[in-house]
C-alpha cells in the first residue's frame, strides 16, 4: 500500500531564513506596489500592508517642519528690539534704638540700596516702644537693661527679611539720661552699655555698637529728621527724580527731652563759637548749623530742679508748690528728690526725711520760681541763649517736638495760636484746683499735676531762653510727626549714617517689549507642543 510521502518540519535555521526573505519581499513590494500583498512560502501567514507608513512619515515630517518654523519665529522675536534695562534697586534696612532718659524705642528704617547723591532715601517702617523705664534706670541692674530690649528685637526680626538680617546695621544711641549717669558713675554707665550690647549681639544683625550721643549730635540729627520729612533737603519731582529743592528754606528744630533740651537752626550770620557749630553734607548740599544742648534742662530734670529750689527755700519738710494745683499733695523723700547730678542736696538734709509737697495753684509765683532756674545774663560775650551760652538770633520757621508737643497738645495749643492766646490758656489752666482737674481729665492722672509747671517752663525757655518774641512766636510749629514718621534724632542719625554705607550699583539686564516677549513665548510653546505631537505619533502610530 502506497502512502504519500510525509513532509518533515523545517529546521529552525530555515524558518529564520524564510522570515527574513519575507520581510525583504514585503518591503520591496510596499515600495514598488502600494496596496498589494505578498505570500512568503514557509512564513506560515499572510502579511497585510497598506499606505500607513507613507502617511505616518509625511505627518511626522510636517510636524517637524512646523516645529522648526515656530522655533525660528520665537528666536527672531526674542532678539528684536532688545534694550538694556535697570532692575529696581534692592532695599536695605537699619535699626536704631533711642535710649532716652525716661524710655527706649526701637525704630526700623529702610532705604533703596542705590541711594541718592550718597544719602539714602530713608523711610520709617515701624517704631517699637520698649516696656519699662530708660536704660539709665538700670544702673543697679545692668542685665535688666539688656533683657528689656529683646521683645522689640524679636519684633524687628519678623519685619526684616531673614536673608538681609546679617547685613542690617543696628545701633543704640543713649542720650541725656546716660550722659547724667556717666557723670555720676561712669562704671555703672559702662556696665549698662555692655549689657545692652550683649543682648543685641545675640541677634543675627550687623551690630555696630552702643554709645552715648553728645548733646550736639542729638540736636543736629533731630534737625536732619525735621527737614528731611518736610522735603527741604530732597524732594521727589514731577520728573520722577529725587531733587534738591532750589528755593526751600530749611527749618530749625526744638527738642525737649527728659534730661536735656536742644536747639538747632541755620543762622543768618556765621557761627562765632566753634563748640556750637555743626557741618553736614546731605544729598549733595552743604549745611552749616548752630546747635546746642542744655543738659539738666529737659522736662523731668527741670521739674526736679524746681522742686529742689522750693525745698531749699522753705528750709523745712513742708513745701508749698505754686505750680501744683491747689488741693494736690504728695510725699517724697530727700533721697528721691536729690538722686540726680542736676540737683545738689543740702548737707543738712537727711536722705530718709519725708517731704510733703502741697500745691497752691499760684500762676504768678509759679512763673517767678521757674525764671529762677535760668541765668539770662549774657555779659560781654555777645548774643546768647541762657547760662552764658552763645546763640545767634533765631531765624526762620521751627518745629518743636517731643516734650514741647506733648504738653501743648494736652492744652490744645498746637494749632498756631497767638502768644497772647497761649498765655491766657496756660494761666486759666493753672488756676484750676485739683478736684476740678481730676474730674475733667480722669485719664491723665499720672502727669496731671505737672502740666502747669511744664507749660510755664516751656514758655520761659522759648521766650526768655531761646529769645523768641511775640513776632517770631508764630514761626514755631508744635508737632509730633511729619509725613507719618516720628520726629526725633534717630531718623536723622540713619540718614547721616547712609553717607557711610556704600551704594550698590543697579543691575543691568536685557529687556523686551511686552508684546514681542509674549509673541516669542507663544511661538516657543507652540513649537514644544508640535514637537511633542510628532514624538507621540512616531511612538504610537502603528501600522497593520
Amino acid at each position: 500500500m502506497l502512502f504519500p510521502p510525509r513532509l518533515s518540519s523545517p529546521s529552525p535555521a530555515a524558518s529564520r531564513t524564510s522570515a527574513l526573505l519575507g520581510r525583504l519581499l514585503v518591503r520591496g513590494q510596499g515600495e514598488g506596489h502600494a496596496g498589494e500583498a505578498a505570500f512568503v512560502p514557509g512564513a506560515g501567514s499572510q502579511l497585510q500592508v497598506g499606505g500607513g507608513m507613507g502617511s505616518k512619515a509625511k505627518a511626522i515630517a510636517g510636524l517637524l517642519a512646523a516645529t522648526c518654523v515656530c522655533s525660528v519665529i520665537a528666536l527672531i522675536l526674542s532678539v528684536v528690539d532688545v534694550k538694556d534695562v535697570l532692575l529696581p534697586p534692592s532695599t536695605k534696612y537699619g535699626l536704631v534704638f533711642d535710649a532716652g532718659s525716661t524710655h527706649t524705642s526701637l525704630y526700623i528704617y529702610r532705604w533703596p540700596a542705590d541711594k541718592e547723591n550718597d544719602t539714602g532715601i530713608v523711610s520709617q517702617v515701624e517704631a517699637c516702644s520698649v516696656s519699662g523705664p530708660g536704660i539709665s534706670s538700670y544702673a543697679d541692674d545692668p542685665a535688666g537693661a539688656g533683657a528689656s530690649l529683646k521683645p522689640c528685637l524679636d519684633r524687628a526680626m519678623k519685619i526684616v527679611p531673614a536673608e538681609q538680617q546679617r547685613e542690617t546695621p543696628t545701633y543704640l544711641g543713649a542720650t541725656a539720661g546716660m550722659r547724667l549717669l556717666r557723670e555720676e558713675n561712669s562704671t555703672k554707665a559702662e556696665q549698662v552699655l555692655a549689657e545692652v550690647s550683649k543682648a543685641i549681639g545675640e541677634y543675627p544683625v550687623d551690630f555696630r555698637g552702643a554709645r552715648i550721643l553728645t548733646g550736639s549730635e542729638e540736636g543736629s540729627f533731630g534737625w536732619i529728621t525735621v527737614n528731611y520729612l518736610l522735603e527741604t533737603l530732597v524732594k521727589f519731582s514731577f520728573a520722577e527724580k529725587w531733587e534738591h529743592p532750589q528755593d526751600a528754606e530749611v527749618l530749625g528744630a526744638l527738642d525737649l527731652g527728659g534730661a536735656s533740651t536742644q536747639i538747632t537752626f541755620q543762622p543768618g550770620v556765621p557761627v562765632e563759637d566753634r563748640n556750637t557749630s555743626v557741618f553736614f553734607r546731605l544729598y549733595g548740599t552743604n549745611y552749616s548749623l548752630y546747635s546746642h544742648s542744655y543738659l539738666c534742662y529737659g522736662q523731668s530734670q527741670a521739674l526736679k530742679m524746681l522742686l529742689a529750689a522750693l525745698h531749699q527755700a522753705s528750709s523745712s519738710a513742708q513745701i508749698s508748690h505754686p505750680c501744683y494745683p491747689q488741693g494736690y499733695q504728695e510725699n517724697i523723700t530727700v533721697a528721691e528728690l536729690y538722686d540726680s547730678p542736676c540737683v545738689r542736696a543740702p548737707s543738712s538734709a537727711s536722705p530718709g526725711l519725708v517731704l510733703t509737697v502741697t500745691g497752691t495753684g499760684d500762676p504768678a509765683a509759679c512763673g517767678t520760681a521757674v525764671q529762677r532756674l535760668f541765668n539770662f545774663s549774657c555779659g560781654a560775650q555777645g548774643p546768647c541763649g541762657f547760662n552764658g551760652v552763645y546763640q545767634p538770633p533765631v531765624r526762620g520757621q521751627f518745629f518743636a517736638f517731643a516734650g514741647f508737643y506733648y504738653t501743648f497738645n494736652f492744652l490744645n495749643l498746637t494749632r498756631q495760636q497767638s502768644l497772647s492766646e497761649v498765655n491766657t490758656t496756660v494761666l486759666s489752666f493753672c488756676r484750676r484746683n485739683w478736684a476740678e482737674l481730676v474730674q475733667s481729665f480722669p485719664q491723665h492722672l499720672k502727669y496731671l499735676h505737672t502740666y502747669c509747671s511744664v507749660a510755664f517752663y516751656i514758655l520761659t525757655l522759648l521766650l526768655d531762653g531761646y529769645k523768641f518774641n511775640e513776632h517770631t512766636w508764630s514761626n514755631i510749629h508744635f508737632s509730633r510727626q511729619a509725613a507719618n514718621t516720628d520726629i526725633g534724632w534717630t531718623l536723622g542719625f540713619m540718614l547721616n549714617l547712609t553717607n557711610m554705607i556704600p551704594a550698590e550699583a543697579l543691575q543691568h539686564v536685557k529687556g523686551h517689549q511686552p508684546g514681542l516677549w509674549a509673541g516669542a513665548v507663544s511661538f516657543l510653546v507652540l513649537a514644544i507642543v508640535v514637537g511633542l505631537v510628532a514624538v507621540f505619533l512616531h511612538c504610537f502610530w502603528k501600522t497593520k
